[in-house]
This record gives structure tokens, sequence and C-alpha cells, in this order.
């Protein structure tokens, strides 16, 4: 489990891409205090099991499923990536629940600078955007941001100059292939409202009783 408030931008060193297996390897210093084989490291994202570690890199493997699911396909040597260690239960809840689960990617559509912030707009599928709500929580890249505005076709959030100094997402330009994890909550009320729909509970009811 993570926050979204990003540790540390490291550098993919390497990437090795076989028939049957990915590896990445990642260059990086202070998400590596206290981590061993076996630890899980959200990068970009996207939860990855620590499989090696080095003086200043960690290596994990990545399921076809994960390349097929979210921006590893795209991913080159040197690019950079936001990195966050697994919740601890004694750290500070700054962002929001993050399972490092991703959901789908999104597209950068357009970026403006609006005084001391920077407007992101991302462009996403139906199956991503039902769940984006105004004001809500969403995971970009494994960051921690709150949506500013969404439509059918796309959802944009605003960002502060400390965000984007210290995320890749200072660093991405239009065209660009994001990682995004929905907020799990929406998603967990879905499903228990479509399973439920036999017992009588319904989006009307839990709306005419406070719930939504």
């Amino acid at each position: 489990m993570f926050t979204g408030i990003i540790e540390e931008i490291g550098r993919v060193k390497n990437i090795f891409r076989g028939a049957n297996k990915v590896n990445i390897t990642i260059e990086c210093e202070h998400v590596l205090e206290g981590t061993k084989i076996g630890d899980s490291i959200s990068v970009n994202g996207i939860c990855l099991t620590v499989t090696d570690i080095a003086s200043q890199t960690f290596s994990a493997d990545i399921m076809p499923e994960t390349v097929r699911k979210t921006g590893f396909k795209h991913t080159v040597i040197q690019e950079k990536v936001n990195l966050e260690r697994a919740l601890t239960p004694s750290d500070r809840m700054g962002g929001h629940i993050v399972s490092g689960h991703i959901d789908g990617t999104g597209t950068i559509s357009n970026i403006t600078k609006e005084k001391n912030a920077i407007w992101v707009t991302v462009t996403a599928s139906d199956d991503i955007l039902k769940y984006i709500i105004m004001k809500g929580s969403v995971a970009i890249d494994g960051t921690s941001l709150t949506v500013a505005f969404v439509d059918d076709v796309s959802f944009k959030v605003s960002l502060i100059p400390l965000t984007v100094d210290k995320t890749v997402i200072g660093h991405k330009k239009v065209g660009q292939t994001v990682n995004i994890e929905c907020d799990m909550i929406g998603k967990y009320v879905e499903k228990f409202v479509l399973s439920n729909k036999k017992k009588g509970i319904t989006w009307d009811m839990l709306q005419e009783n406070g719930f939504i």
C-alpha cells in the first residue's frame, strides 16, 4: 500500500525484454534505505517486488499483464520515474490510499501554465473516467493528485511548483502516456451496489440516504 507522495525521482538504468519476462533496473538512492529483496516499491505508480539490490540500484521482474496494462511498454533507458516505498503504519497519510495496481493508461493532451500552477489535461477511456469525480483523488504515475475538472473525454489536475519539481509529471510532454490508478473507494462502492441490486440496494437508495 502507498500514499501517492513521491519520495524520489529515479532513473531507468536497464530494461531486459525477453521472450517470457521483462526485468527493469532502477538507479536511485533514498528508496534503497532499509529496502530488502522482496519489498514493494511503486515505480510510476506500479507496485513492483524488489528482486535484486546493488549499491545504487534495484531490479524487479515485470509480468506480461503489467506490461499490457501500463506504460511500461513505452519505457526507455534513462527515463525518469517516480519512486515510493510501501507505507509503514507510522507514516503520515499525506495523499490517499494507493494500491499500486494500475487501472489503465491515459494520454497527456494539454499542458498550460496559470500563474504559479501547471494545468495538465489527461485524455482517458470511459473505463477510467467513470471513476473520476470532481475534487476526487487520482494517482498519475503514482502521484496522488486532486481532480480539478472532468468531462466525457478527459480530466485535469492542477500542479503546484513542488509537485512539478519533485515528480516526473513536470518532465512529461503532450502526447506521452501516463499510468492511472483510480480511487479504490469508488470501485468498491460500484462493486457493492452492482452485486446487491437484487437486495434492493441501488444508486438512488444510497443517494436518498446520504451515502453518495
